[in-house]
This record gives structure tokens, C-alpha cells and sequence, in this order.
């Protein structure tokens, strides 16, 4: 990127927030601070009102606003493919704002890069598989725009949540904390009042759900980044180190990453070890049965015994 491109893309980045940090401008860019600084006093002498508060950040005086921003035909095919994502991955709350952040945002575009946008638009689609259940009437999940307004103004949250373990509903208070998206759904992570204690919701069980006009201190991120952590990885954590031929490695794909995954090495001879942190034994050990003799050695000894265990029932159930 040219100078003169990264200036205007500065003064975009500085309009799109409140304050932003010299850090993340030279992370952006992959440039030294001394040239943020630089560009910065560039932008000052072009007439452009910069204010800096030391140890915090720039930002742009109250009163001065850039012209309507432009977007590359890339640009608007980036837009798209967030849209076909937000039609499957969003609730109706967010995807009936971002469809009419998009109507926006076509209106500005140039005649070229609308029809560049509807000559793409019938060729992508995001497809889910052809026996998915259809949401319940229950469950209207339109809450998603509620849960980040009360997120961001840290307002209680109040709903009834319906647990699959009891089949009942229980009414719940809740300081969100965070959002998130794991196991193709959408989940609050928040401190429950009733348990006094964090705990995990996903958004489509929820109903009835009212935003409070009290307001709570917001917790330490890292409360919350553990528990996320302790969901996805589990607890009582034990190490597994797998030794396979490179191919097998390959073979293994994307769903080692939901079984603990860690780090692989290759070994002097070739071969490949992969190291994962499992909390769920006995999947982990039918999921590299799955595997068969591919598998080359495995460590510890428990994890042998155990994938034996499930070996020998397998067989004599079909033996009989």
C-alpha cells in the first residue's frame, strides 16, 4: 500500500472509533510507531484536527466528518460473503439489521460494482445440511440484538432459559459478559444470579428475554476467558501423545481441532507425533478407533488399554 492510500485508510480507521491507540494503526499496517507518528503530524499539516491524549490515543475533533466512503468492487464481494454468512449463522434480529446495513451500503456503491455485486449474489450460497431440524416456534431466537445492546451498556439481562436436562424452563437474571460462537450455535457466557456463579446459554433456548434498566459492574475478562476455555476443553484435562505416518496426520483434518488438538511434531524417521489435551477419554478414544491400524503408537498406556477395551466390545457385540 502507497502512503497516500495508508493516510486515507488512517483516517477512516480514526472516524471508525471513539479513540484509537498508536499500536493498533501500526498493527494494522505492519509499520514502526515512528512511522504512525509521521503519518499522523502528515495528516495534521494537510488540515485534518487531530486530538492525542497521552498513554491512550488519537482521535478526531467533535464537529469534523469525512465524506461518504467509497468501497473496491473486493470491498463489496467482502460485504456479500458476510451476508450469506449472517443469513445462516445470525439470529432474525441481526439479520434483519444487517440487510438493511447492506441496502445502505449498495446505495453508495458505483454502477460497476453493482453489477458486479448481482452477477456474484446468485452464485454463492452458504448451504446447511439437507436434514438440519427447523427452528422451534418455542424458541423464536431473535435475541442476539438485544444480548449486544445490554453487552455493550452492561445492563442485566432477564429470560427464561429451557434446559434440556430438566425439560423445564427457569427464569433467569444475568450479567452478559460475552458472546460466542462454538458447535454451530450462538452462546451467552454470563454471571448467573440464581447460581451465583458463570454459566453457559445458548441463545436459541432462550424466550422471553427483557433487558433491565439496571446496570452491573462488569467483570475480569479473564474469569470469563477461563470458562470459556473449561467448556471447550473441559477440565480434568489428560495429556495423549498419537505417533501416525505423515499421510494419517493429513487424513486426521479438521476435527482433531475439536478433540483437544495441541501441537504436532515430525520425528527423525519421518513419522508425525500430535500431541492433544483431552477431557473426554472414552470420544476421544472411539473417534481414533476410527482410525484403525493407521495409528501407529500412542501414549499413555491408559489410552491403549481403553481403545482396547472398546475394540473387544465392539467384536464380540457383532461376534455374537
Amino acid at each position: 500500500m502507497n502512503r497516500i492510500d495508508r493516510l486515507a485508510a488512517i483516517l477512516i480507521q480514526l472516524q471508525s472509533k471513539k479513540v484509537v491507540k498508536a499500536q493498533m494503526i501500526a498493527d494494522r499496517f505492519e509499520i514502526s510507531l515512528r512511522t504512525v507518528y509521521r503519518d499522523i503530524r502528515a495528516l495534521e499539516e494537510a488540515g485534518v484536527p487531530i486530538g492525542a491524549e497521552a498513554g491512550v490515543g488519537y482521535f478526531l475533533m467533535e464537529g469534523y466528518n469525512l465524506p461518504p466512503v467509497s468501497f473496491t468492487k473486493e470491498e463489496a464481494g467482502a460485504i456479500l460473503i458476510a451476508s450469506k454468512l449472517a443469513e445462516r449463522h445470525a439470529d432474525s434480529s441481526i439479520q434483519e439489521h444487517f440487510e438493511n446495513a447492506l441496502f445502505k451500503i449498495k446505495a453508495v456503491l458505483k454502477v460497476q460494482e453493482k453489477e458486479y455485486l448481482d452477477s456474484l449474489e446468485k452464485n454463492i450460497q452458504v448451504l446447511t445440511p439437507p436434514n438440519a431440524p427447523a427452528k422451534s416456534n418455542m424458541f423464536p431466537d431473535h435475541f442476539l440484538s438485544d444480548i449486544q445492546m445490554a453487552l455493550a451498556q452492561n445492563k442485566i439481562i432477564s429470560f427464561e432459559y429451557f434446559s434440556t436436562y430438566s425439560q423445564d424452563y427457569t427464569r433467569r437474571d444475568v450479567e452478559p459478559v460475552n458472546l460466542c460462537f462454538y458447535s454451530n450455535h450462538w452462546h451467552l457466557i454470563g454471571y448467573c444470579r440464581m447460581r451465583n456463579d458463570m454459566r453457559d446459554f445458548r441463545t436459541d433456548r432462550i424466550t422471553k428475554l427483557q433487558v433491565k434498566e439496571e446496570e452491573y459492574l462488569p467483570r475480569e475478562s479473564s474469569s470469563y476467558q477461563d470458562y470459556v476455555n473449561s467448556l471447550i476443553l473441559g477440565s480434568d484435562l489428560k495429556k495423549v501423545i498419537v505417533r501416525t505416518s505423515k499421510r494419517t496426520a493429513a487424513l486426521l483434518g479438521e476435527q482433531k481441532y475439536f478433540l483437544g488438538y495441541i501441537e504436532e511434531n515430525e520425528c527423525d524417521n519421518g513419522e508425525t507425533e500430535i500431541t492433544f489435551m483431552t477431557s473426554h477419554l472414552d470420544y476421544f478414544c472411539r473417534w481414533l478407533l476410527s482410525f484403525g491400524t493407521m495409528v501407529l503408537d500412542i501414549k499413555p498406556q491408559e489410552v491403549k488399554d481403553h481403545l482396547g477395551k472398546i475394540a473387544r466390545e465392539v467384536f464380540e457385540h457383532y461376534n455374537s
